[in-house]
């Protein structure tokens, strides 16, 4: 493979912006597990949401990629308040979560929304996972209750 055929497959391959996703999740608890120390979990949500807030303003127009909002279809603004309001609440719990317990085991349980995806998209998108993927999906749930079940 060339390299810009390697190139091109890096910036368009959702398995590696999934993996990356995942490396700056990591990196999320780490730092918030350490910035939420001596603040209100509030506070460092609301800090947060700033700097996401700046990130994506700056990325938008540097990339030209700002729109008007009425170029916004209403189903696209609904879905994405909806997403919105969702992302708030789990940061608010997340960081209240991490204030209260160990990084090691607030992750795990948080990463039980990807068993709940999973089920979700069965159910209202009408995702079908492979029977490997089920399995998959099992052994993430079975990860996460080994981790944080005291013996």
């Amino acid at each position: 493979m060339n390299a810009e055929a390697f190139s091109s497959w890096q910036a368009s391959s959702w398995q590696l912006w999934a993996l990356l996703s995942a490396v700056f999740a990591a990196l999320t608890a780490i730092f918030a597990k350490v910035g939420v120390e001596s603040i209100s979990p509030d506070l460092a949500t609301f800090i947060r949401t700033i700097v996401v807030l700046i990130s994506f303003a700056f990325l938008l127009f540097a990339t030209g990629q700002f729109v008007a909002p009425n170029a916004v279809s209403p189903k696209t603004w609904t879905f994405l308040v909806l997403s919105g309001l969702a992302t708030g609440a789990s940061w608010l719990c997340y960081f209240r979560a991490l204030k209260l317990g160990p990084a090691t085991l607030v992750a795990p349980i948080d990463k039980l929304s990807v068993v709940l995806v999973a089920l979700f998209a069965f159910v209202f998108l009408g995702e079908r996972p492979s029977a490997t993927s089920w399995l998959g999906i099992a052994l993430i749930s079975a990860g996460a209750v080994l981790l944080v079940v005291r013996r």
